[in-house]
Protein backbone atom coordinates (compact mmCIF):
# COMPACT_ATOMS: atom_id res chain seq x y z
CA UNK A 1 0.00 0.00 0.00
CA UNK A 2 1.78 3.20 -1.14
CA UNK A 3 0.65 7.15 -0.04
CA UNK A 4 -1.48 7.24 -2.87
CA UNK A 5 -3.82 4.23 -2.22
CA UNK A 6 -3.12 5.18 1.39
CA UNK A 7 -7.05 3.86 3.20
CA UNK A 8 -7.52 5.47 6.33
CA UNK A 9 -10.45 3.35 6.96
CA UNK A 10 -8.14 0.10 6.69
CA UNK A 11 -6.34 1.49 9.40
CA UNK A 12 -8.41 2.79 11.79
CA UNK A 13 -9.74 -0.71 12.37
CA UNK A 14 -6.52 -1.73 12.36
CA UNK A 15 -5.44 0.68 14.69
CA UNK A 16 -8.55 -0.02 17.02
CA UNK A 17 -8.27 -3.65 17.08
CA UNK A 18 -4.80 -2.67 18.49
CA UNK A 19 -5.41 -0.52 21.06
CA UNK A 20 -8.62 -3.35 22.06
CA UNK A 21 -5.39 -5.66 22.43
CA UNK A 22 -3.27 -3.32 24.86
CA UNK A 23 -6.05 -2.35 26.92
CA UNK A 24 -6.05 -6.66 28.52
CA UNK A 25 -2.79 -7.23 27.14
CA UNK A 26 -0.41 -4.34 29.33
CA UNK A 27 -2.15 -4.80 32.90
CA UNK A 28 -1.65 -9.29 31.97
CA UNK A 29 1.58 -8.58 30.93
CA UNK A 30 3.38 -6.93 34.24
CA UNK A 31 1.43 -9.14 36.11
CA UNK A 32 3.30 -12.24 33.82
CA UNK A 33 6.32 -10.09 34.31
CA UNK A 34 6.05 -10.37 38.09
CA UNK A 35 4.90 -14.10 38.36
CA UNK A 36 8.08 -15.10 36.11
CA UNK A 37 6.34 -17.01 33.21
CA UNK A 38 7.02 -14.69 30.83
CA UNK A 39 6.87 -17.49 28.03
CA UNK A 40 2.73 -18.20 29.09
CA UNK A 41 1.09 -15.95 26.98
CA UNK A 42 3.02 -17.92 23.67
CA UNK A 43 2.60 -21.50 24.88
CA UNK A 44 -1.04 -20.52 25.10
CA UNK A 45 -1.47 -18.76 22.09
CA UNK A 46 0.23 -21.33 20.64
CA UNK A 47 -2.49 -23.88 21.93
CA UNK A 48 -5.49 -21.82 20.67
CA UNK A 49 -3.85 -21.95 17.46
CA UNK A 50 -3.63 -25.72 17.47
CA UNK A 51 -7.38 -26.07 18.31
CA UNK A 52 -8.25 -23.95 14.99
CA UNK A 53 -5.43 -26.01 13.08
CA UNK A 54 -7.29 -29.22 14.35
CA UNK A 55 -10.86 -28.19 13.53
CA UNK A 56 -9.60 -27.07 9.89
CA UNK A 57 -7.49 -30.11 9.53
CA UNK A 58 -10.87 -31.31 10.16
CA UNK A 59 -13.14 -30.02 7.72
CA UNK A 60 -14.36 -27.08 9.49
CA UNK A 61 -14.22 -23.63 8.44
CA UNK A 62 -11.28 -22.00 10.34
CA UNK A 63 -12.62 -18.84 11.30
CA UNK A 64 -16.46 -19.92 12.12
CA UNK A 65 -17.90 -20.21 15.68
CA UNK A 66 -16.56 -24.17 15.59
CA UNK A 67 -12.79 -23.20 15.45
CA UNK A 68 -13.55 -20.44 18.03
CA UNK A 69 -14.89 -23.20 20.28
CA UNK A 70 -12.27 -25.27 19.63
CA UNK A 71 -9.44 -22.60 20.00
CA UNK A 72 -11.13 -21.50 23.98
CA UNK A 73 -10.93 -25.08 24.82
CA UNK A 74 -8.08 -25.84 23.92
CA UNK A 75 -6.48 -22.70 25.66
CA UNK A 76 -8.53 -23.76 28.65
CA UNK A 77 -7.19 -27.18 29.15
CA UNK A 78 -3.53 -25.51 28.48
CA UNK A 79 -4.36 -23.52 31.34
CA UNK A 80 -5.97 -25.97 33.57
CA UNK A 81 -2.69 -28.13 32.83
CA UNK A 82 -0.26 -24.93 33.46
CA UNK A 83 -2.32 -24.31 37.10
CA UNK A 84 -1.78 -27.97 38.17
CA UNK A 85 1.71 -27.95 37.13
CA UNK A 86 2.66 -25.10 38.78
CA UNK A 87 1.32 -26.85 42.27
CA UNK A 88 3.22 -29.70 41.54
CA UNK A 89 6.62 -28.28 39.84
CA UNK A 90 6.13 -24.56 40.65
CA UNK A 91 10.00 -24.57 40.56
CA UNK A 92 10.39 -25.57 36.25
CA UNK A 93 7.32 -24.05 35.88
CA UNK A 94 8.72 -21.25 33.06
CA UNK A 95 10.49 -25.01 31.58
CA UNK A 96 7.12 -26.76 31.25
CA UNK A 97 5.83 -23.51 29.77
CA UNK A 98 8.37 -23.74 27.04
CA UNK A 99 7.53 -27.29 26.95
CA UNK A 100 4.26 -26.92 25.94
CA UNK A 101 4.64 -24.10 23.20
CA UNK A 102 7.10 -25.94 21.67
CA UNK A 103 4.74 -29.36 21.97
CA UNK A 104 2.09 -27.31 20.46
CA UNK A 105 3.95 -25.64 17.81
CA UNK A 106 5.13 -28.88 16.44
CA UNK A 107 2.18 -30.50 16.88
CA UNK A 108 0.21 -28.02 14.41
CA UNK A 109 3.21 -27.99 11.94
CA UNK A 110 2.73 -32.19 12.09
CA UNK A 111 -1.17 -31.39 11.31
CA UNK A 112 -0.22 -28.88 8.38
CA UNK A 113 2.63 -30.93 7.04
CA UNK A 114 -0.23 -32.38 4.05
CA UNK A 115 -2.01 -29.20 3.92
CA UNK A 116 -1.63 -27.71 1.02
CA UNK A 117 -2.41 -24.64 2.30
CA UNK A 118 -0.77 -24.90 5.81
CA UNK A 119 2.00 -22.54 5.39
CA UNK A 120 -0.61 -19.97 4.40
CA UNK A 121 -2.52 -20.67 7.47
CA UNK A 122 0.59 -20.67 9.53
CA UNK A 123 1.73 -17.53 8.86
CA UNK A 124 -2.15 -16.40 9.42
CA UNK A 125 -1.93 -17.58 12.89
CA UNK A 126 1.86 -16.18 13.39
CA UNK A 127 1.81 -13.25 11.98
CA UNK A 128 -2.18 -12.38 12.06
CA UNK A 129 -4.78 -10.36 10.05
CA UNK A 130 -4.64 -7.09 11.80
CA UNK A 131 -4.94 -4.67 8.87
CA UNK A 132 -8.11 -6.14 7.55
CA UNK A 133 -10.09 -6.66 10.64
CA UNK A 134 -13.66 -4.63 10.27
CA UNK A 135 -15.59 -2.69 12.99
CA UNK A 136 -18.04 -5.50 12.77
CA UNK A 137 -14.99 -7.92 14.41
CA UNK A 138 -14.57 -5.71 16.96
CA UNK A 139 -17.77 -5.96 18.60
CA UNK A 140 -17.74 -8.97 20.46
CA UNK A 141 -14.19 -8.44 21.68
CA UNK A 142 -14.66 -5.04 23.22
CA UNK A 143 -17.14 -7.01 25.07
CA UNK A 144 -14.94 -9.79 26.36
CA UNK A 145 -12.44 -7.72 26.92
CA UNK A 146 -14.86 -5.13 28.88
CA UNK A 147 -15.49 -8.64 30.80
CA UNK A 148 -11.98 -9.39 31.34
CA UNK A 149 -10.92 -5.80 32.53
CA UNK A 150 -14.18 -6.09 35.10
CA UNK A 151 -12.82 -8.97 36.81
CA UNK A 152 -9.20 -8.24 36.55
CA UNK A 153 -9.50 -5.01 38.29
CA UNK A 154 -12.04 -5.71 40.48
CA UNK A 155 -11.48 -9.36 41.61
CA UNK A 156 -7.95 -9.92 40.64
CA UNK A 157 -6.98 -10.54 44.33
CA UNK A 158 -9.06 -13.12 44.80
CA UNK A 159 -8.34 -14.75 40.97
CA UNK A 160 -5.34 -17.17 42.54
CA UNK A 161 -3.42 -19.55 39.85
CA UNK A 162 -6.73 -21.11 38.60
CA UNK A 163 -8.64 -17.82 37.96
CA UNK A 164 -5.44 -16.16 36.38
CA UNK A 165 -5.02 -18.51 34.09
CA UNK A 166 -8.50 -19.25 33.10
CA UNK A 167 -8.76 -15.48 32.36
CA UNK A 168 -5.23 -15.14 30.64
CA UNK A 169 -6.66 -18.24 28.42
CA UNK A 170 -9.46 -16.79 27.51
CA UNK A 171 -7.95 -13.51 27.04
CA UNK A 172 -4.98 -14.79 24.83
CA UNK A 173 -7.49 -16.73 22.55
CA UNK A 174 -9.60 -13.66 21.64
CA UNK A 175 -6.50 -11.60 21.02
CA UNK A 176 -4.26 -14.52 18.74
CA UNK A 177 -7.42 -14.87 16.10
CA UNK A 178 -7.79 -11.09 15.88
CA UNK A 179 -3.39 -10.35 15.82
CA UNK A 180 -1.53 -13.49 15.99
CA UNK A 181 0.68 -15.28 17.93
CA UNK A 182 3.62 -12.44 17.27
CA UNK A 183 1.31 -9.35 18.57
CA UNK A 184 0.15 -11.70 21.52
CA UNK A 185 3.38 -12.07 22.74
CA UNK A 186 4.57 -8.73 21.91
CA UNK A 187 1.53 -6.66 23.13
CA UNK A 188 2.11 -8.16 26.72
CA UNK A 189 5.79 -8.28 27.12
CA UNK A 190 6.68 -5.29 25.64
CA UNK A 191 4.83 -2.23 27.29
CA UNK A 192 5.73 -4.40 30.22
CA UNK A 193 9.33 -4.38 30.02
CA UNK A 194 9.20 -0.75 28.68
CA UNK A 195 7.72 0.65 32.19
CA UNK A 196 9.50 -1.71 34.99
CA UNK A 197 11.13 0.51 36.99
CA UNK A 198 9.28 3.01 36.49
CA UNK A 199 6.91 4.62 39.86
CA UNK A 200 3.99 2.13 39.96
CA UNK A 201 1.27 5.04 39.41
CA UNK A 202 2.74 5.63 35.93
CA UNK A 203 3.59 2.09 34.66
CA UNK A 204 0.06 1.70 33.33
CA UNK A 205 -0.74 4.80 31.75
CA UNK A 206 2.84 4.54 30.41
CA UNK A 207 2.75 1.09 29.29
CA UNK A 208 -0.58 1.94 27.33
CA UNK A 209 0.80 5.40 25.40
CA UNK A 210 3.82 2.96 24.44
CA UNK A 211 2.00 0.50 23.21
CA UNK A 212 -0.43 2.78 21.32
CA UNK A 213 2.53 4.55 19.77
CA UNK A 214 4.29 1.41 18.80
CA UNK A 215 1.15 0.17 17.28
CA UNK A 216 -0.14 3.47 15.62
CA UNK A 217 4.29 3.67 13.96
CA UNK A 218 4.10 -0.26 13.18
CA UNK A 219 0.51 0.33 11.13
CA UNK A 220 2.00 3.73 9.33
CA UNK A 221 5.30 2.18 7.97
CA UNK A 222 3.39 -0.82 7.28
CA UNK A 223 1.25 1.52 4.75
CA UNK A 224 4.08 3.17 3.52
CA UNK A 225 6.28 0.70 2.39
CA UNK A 226 4.00 -2.35 1.82
CA UNK A 227 5.78 -4.25 4.95
CA UNK A 228 3.81 -7.63 6.85
CA UNK A 229 1.63 -5.32 9.28
CA UNK A 230 2.55 -7.63 12.21
CA UNK A 231 5.93 -8.11 11.99
CA UNK A 232 6.31 -4.46 11.32
CA UNK A 233 4.20 -3.48 14.36
CA UNK A 234 6.54 -6.10 16.95
CA UNK A 235 9.44 -4.14 15.76
CA UNK A 236 7.74 -0.82 16.36
CA UNK A 237 7.20 -1.64 19.71
CA UNK A 238 10.59 -3.32 20.59
CA UNK A 239 11.81 0.32 18.65
CA UNK A 240 9.78 2.84 21.29
CA UNK A 241 10.66 0.47 24.43
CA UNK A 242 14.32 1.07 23.46
CA UNK A 243 13.68 4.44 22.86
CA UNK A 244 12.03 4.55 26.42
CA UNK A 245 14.68 3.01 28.22
CA UNK A 246 17.35 5.65 26.53
CA UNK A 247 15.32 8.65 27.44
CA UNK A 248 15.18 7.24 31.23
CA UNK A 249 18.64 6.66 31.44
CA UNK A 250 19.36 9.90 30.41
CA UNK A 251 17.38 11.52 33.01
CA UNK A 252 18.64 9.11 35.92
Amino acid sequence: MSMGTFEFTILLPALLAGLLVLSTHVPLGRQVLTRGIVFIDLALAQVAGLGVILMDTLGYEPHGWSAQAAACAAALLGALLLTWTQKRWGEVQEALVGTLFVAAACTGLLLLAHNPHGGEHLQDLLGGQILWTSPRDLIPIAVLYAAVLTIWFGFRQRLGDLGFYLLFAVTVTASVQLVGVYLVFASLIVPALAVRGMREGIQLPMGYAIGALGYAVGLLFSALFDLPTGPVIVCALVAVMALTWLANRRKS
